[in-house]
């Protein structure tokens, strides 16, 4: 249903870098490239990521409440992709674990305070 979400940064270059990083165990890789924007996708997920320059010329912030959630195949998928995102300088906001019978997940929060998901569920 979702075709794709975007995620504001203040640092477009320092973004990628990160989401290069961040996202390479989950298979995203670069698919569109704008002046103000790039959006990952991979050849297995049909919903996108972009990370943008916000199109109004103020500073990115970060949502209250907001969180994009990323789809894993299997936990040790996502262990790798928090793993990955840490080591690019990502924050940790909950380390992988169960959180309930069919939900394994990890939150952390990128280089812009963005927080995002990656779990599996099954």
């Amino acid at each position: 249903m979702i075709g794709y979400t975007t995620l504001g940064t203040n640092d477009l270059e320092r973004a990628l870098t990160f989401y290069d990083a961040a996202l390479a165990p989950l298979g995203g890789r670069r698919t569109l490239r704008y002046q103000r924007s790039t959006y990952y996708g991979s050849p297995t997920r049909g919903a996108m990521l972009g990370v943008t320059l916000p199109f109004d010329g103020e500073a990115a912030s970060v949502g209250n409440g907001v969180m994009v959630a990323l789809a894993a195949a299997s936990p040790a998928e996502v262990d790798q992709v928090h793993a990955a995102a840490i080591a690019a300088g990502a924050t940790c906001e909950g380390p992988p674990g169960q959180r309930m019978d069919n939900f394994y997940g990890a939150y952390f929060r990128d280089l812009d305070g963005n927080k995002l998901c990656v779990f599996q569920m099954g």
